[in-house]
């Protein structure tokens, strides 16, 4: 089968190539703003991309188009349409359907599904989920929306039954308007946490509810649902009904830790099971590694072993990741990568780093912030408000305000002269090189690219 996939290098689209060109597919893609590392990783796999979406595709003559949730019906100014190739397949009759669609019934049918939700920490924990089973032995297919580390590539189809899967709640495609997730039928579901998020295709928080409500209710009887007991709008959606075994994690769940972030007793109704040691911080990845435990336990993983496996875990592409340091006699500037791009991601990273910071011989040294607005729902401004408090932990921070129509600079005063606000990354790369000075941590946080700042970045400072 010959597949063209619109949307190619969004995260979850270029999984879903992995997967296809694996099972034996031929398969082409297009997109725009190719940036790695996904562009890297599908031409690694022979994958042919094609830049934007011009409709002498067509002449590809595939045997589906499958449509990413990027491409929509949207017409530009001057009154063509955005994504002209999507209006050739409608005209054409050509066979189409979704990414999640395709999934579900080219890979996911079938197999025991352990699907990973929640507003953060879905690509951590996912990736941490499909590391236990593999440290056990059972070789599990997965889709994660990120590198994982330890397997070097985003997706892989396994050779078991198993098949560990990052369940996003935002919709499918422009022709169907459900979550994504309600596609893939999981028999074990992690809900790691909910707030609102995805301005653009969401009210309110009681809709995402509904949204994760109806992921419930695809579980059957028989399967697991891995649940956060310090959320309460997950306490909600279990209100309106559940068919499955209930395993509640945190503080009031079966499901807790005993310890500091970084080395903690896993106990299970008051009873140690394993001992996690690692070299992640953070409550947040605690409480991802709980998910992990209890759900990898649903198909026969002993907690210990599982807690084991963390100990060798190395995380996953920009998480926290180590972009470069640049030597001073007083000591070295150190620039990381990292996804958060919702004000409560953003606070959950800088509070992990300082956290590790404080802890160990770092203690005192300085925290940069440098960020864009750049997800649907933070350049709609839903979320600026709640900027200042996410960068509490951060000694300055850099805003990139470049293509945004809320007023960032207003948004971050309340931080007085600790926020600066630059409408290019250059202008912003010159405004941190500028402050910057021996020992500081620069924490570059975006969903995109970020105009590649990080080696802006290094060779400025250098």
């Amino acid at each position: 089968m010959h597949i063209h996939i619109l949307g190619i290098c969004g995260t979850f689209m270029g999984g879903v190539a992995a997967l296809a060109r694996e099972a034996g597919h031929r398969v082409t893609g297009c997109d725009t703003g190719v940036y790695p590392p996904m562009s890297d990783q599908l031409r690694a796999l022979g994958i042919e991309l094609i830049e934007g979406y011009g409709t002498d595709q067509m002449a590809l003559r595939p045997d589906v188009f499958v449509v990413g949730n990027v491409v929509s019906r949207v017409r530009l100014a001057d009154g063509t349409p955005r994504y002209p190739l999507m209006e050739a397949i409608l005209d054409a009759g050509a066979a189409y359907t979704s990414g999640p669609q395709w999934l579900a019934e080219q890979v996911l049918q079938g197999r025991h599904v352990l699907a990973v939700a929640g507003t953060h920490g879905k690509t951590t924990t996912t990736s941490m989920l499909a590391w236990i089973l593999e440290r056990a032995g059972l070789a599990p297919g997965f889709l994660v929306g990120g590198i994982p580390l330890d397997f070097g590539v985003s997706a892989r189809l396994g050779s078991s039954q198993n098949f560990v899967i990052e369940a996003d709640e935002y919709d499918t495609a422009f022709f169907d308007k459900r979550s994504k997730f309600v596609h893939y039928r999981p028999r074990t579901a992690i809900l790691n946490n909910l707030e609102f998020d995805h301005a653009d295709i969401f009210d309110d928080l009681a809709s995402i509810e509904r949204q994760f409500h109806h992921l419930v209710r695809t579980v059957p009887a028989s399967g697991r649902v891995v649940v956060n007991a310090t959320e309460e709008s997950l306490q909600r959606v279990l209100a309106q009904g559940c068919w499955s075994e209930l395993a509640r994690f945190g503080a009031g769940g079966e499901w807790w830790a005993s310890g500091s972030h970084d080395a903690f007793d896993v106990l299970r109704r008051g009873e140690a099971v394993g001992r996690v040691e690692w070299a992640l911080s953070g409550l947040h990845n605690q409480m991802n590694a709980l998910a992990a435990i209890a759900a990898a336990e649903h198909v026969g993983v002993a907690p210990a072993l599982a807690a084991e496996a963390l100990a060798s875990f190395q995380n996953v592409r920009r998480r926290m990741e180590l972009r470069g340091e640049v030597a001073r006699p007083e000591g070295a500037i150190t620039v990381y990568d990292d996804f958060a791009h919702h004000p409560t991601a953003i606070r959950t990273t800088l509070d992990g780093l300082r956290q590790k910071l404080d802890g160990g011989r770092h203690r005192g040294e300085r925290i940069l912030a440098a960020f864009e607005p750049r997800s649907n729902t933070m350049k709609l401004g839903a979320m600026a408000a709640q900027l200042p408090w996410s960068l509490e932990s951060a000694d300055l921070s850099f805003c990139h305000s470049g293509g945004l129509d809320w007023d960032a600079g207003a948004a971050l005063a309340p931080l007085g002269p600790r926020a600066q606000v630059a409408g290019s990354i250059d202008a912003l790369v010159a405004q941190v090189v500028a402050a910057a000075r021996p020992g500081d941590h620069i924490v570059c946080m975006s969903n995109g690219g970020f105009g590649g700042i990080h080696e802006k970045l290094l060779a400025a400072l250098r």
